[in-house]
């Protein structure tokens, strides 16, 4: 996936996203989960909206991302408003050589970029080597339910001054998995529009399968959620569900 144009573009585009949400979400979880969480990794930080929101609530973040264009907005968002955050550039599939940590989240779908069950396998094995024991895993998916009736086959679109987009959701050949072509104009100095493109690929698989990997990595889940919910266990009309995991003390 790259985001090197993306990023001047993203946090635009993702103003309206329920940052604070997730944010308290994972706090609601650390407190009922643990009592002992605080150093995080934020997974696929991107920007480090929830990186940011996290360290603001006390905790000790460090934020990790594959996009090195992505790091270097969040590095100066953070900076700007005094946030003592540690930034690395690293695949999710490749982590090594982090301290250990008391919990790591992967928010706002970073996960369904992880396409096939072998490198899904991997990266819950890493994430499990990146935690103290009893440390607590969150991460989120898009339900199968939510890419096969409201994402596939659709087009959207948006209009503002100085942006506008064309978002194509292509089918996979697998359920769950759809590609997003994005098509966007940017208002340029002179403003004539420069066009830039972009395809990510995305997969989701049932929570079963999610469940299995991280059982046979070392993981005990101890709660599926959906959207937002920390008080229900998900149902199949939920779009995004969440996991709750803590690492074993043996694998």
């Amino acid at each position: 996936m790259s985001y090197a144009q993306l990023a001047f573009v993203y946090d635009l585009l993702m103003e309206d996203a329920p940052y604070e949400e997730w944010t308290t979400f994972a706090k609601t979880m650390f407190s009922t989960y643990s009592k002992s969480v605080h150093t995080i990794a934020d997974l696929g930080c991107g920007t480090g909206q929830i990186t940011r929101r996290l360290s603001h609530a006390g905790y000790q973040m460090t934020g990790i991302d594959n996009s090195e264009e992505m790091l270097a907005y969040a590095r100066h968002a953070a900076e700007d408003i005094d946030e003592k955050i540690q930034w690395y550039h690293a695949d999710l599939t490749e982590l090594s050589g982090f301290p250990q940590f008391d919990a790591a989240v992967s928010f706002c779908d970073v996960i369904n970029y992880i396409t096939d069950e072998q490198s899904l396998y991997k990266v819950f094995a890493n994430v499990n080597q990146l935690l103290v024991p009893q440390g607590l895993f969150l991460f989120d998916i898009h339900s199968v339910e939510h890419i096969e009736n409201d994402m596939k086959g659709e087009t959207f679109a948006e209009i503002y001054d100085d942006i506008s987009y064309v978002w194509l959701c292509q089918p996979g050949d697998h359920q769950g998995e759809v590609f997003h072509d994005l098509t966007f104009f940017i208002q340029q100095e002179d403003n004539r529009y420069q066009r830039f493109d972009e395809q990510h690929h995305q997969r989701t698989f049932p929570v079963e399968q999610y469940t299995k990997l991280l059982r046979a990595t070392g993981f005990h889940v101890r709660g599926v959620f959906g959207d937002f919910s920390a008080d229900s266990l998900y149902d199949r009309q939920a779009e995004r569900i969440f996991f709750v995991c803590i690492k074993e003390e043996e694998v």
